[in-house]
C-alpha cells in the first residue's frame, strides 16, 4: 500500500514557523471579517463607527482591511462598545 500524500495545508501545518504565521494571519483575517459583518449588520459607515468609537476613520479602515496588524485592547473595546 502506498503512503497517502499530504495536502498543501497539512504540509504547512507540520512546519511550526509556518503554522504560527498562518494562525496569526488567520486571526487577523477573522477580526477584519467580523468588523465588516458588524458594520454591515448595523449599517454603520467607517466614519460613523470611528466617531462612536472615538477613533480616526483611518484606524477603522486599517482594521477593516486587515492592514492593521495588531490592535490595542482599548481600541477593540471602543469598537465593541459602539456596537
Amino acid at each position: 500500500m502506498s503512503k497517502k500524500s499530504l495536502s498543501t495545508y497539512d504540509r504547512i501545518m507540520q512546519d511550526p514557523k509556518r503554522r504560527n504565521s498562518f494562525e496569526k494571519e488567520y486571526k487577523e483575517f477573522v477580526l477584519s471579517e467580523l468588523l465588516l459583518a458588524l458594520m454591515e449588520n448595523d449599517a454603520k459607515s467607517v466614519r460613523k463607527l470611528a466617531k462612536e468609537a472615538g477613533l480616526s476613520p483611518t484606524a477603522i479602515q486599517d482594521i477593516r482591511s486587515g492592514k492593521q496588524k495588531d490592535i490595542r485592547l482599548t481600541k477593540f473595546l471602543n469598537i465593541a462598545r459602539a456596537f
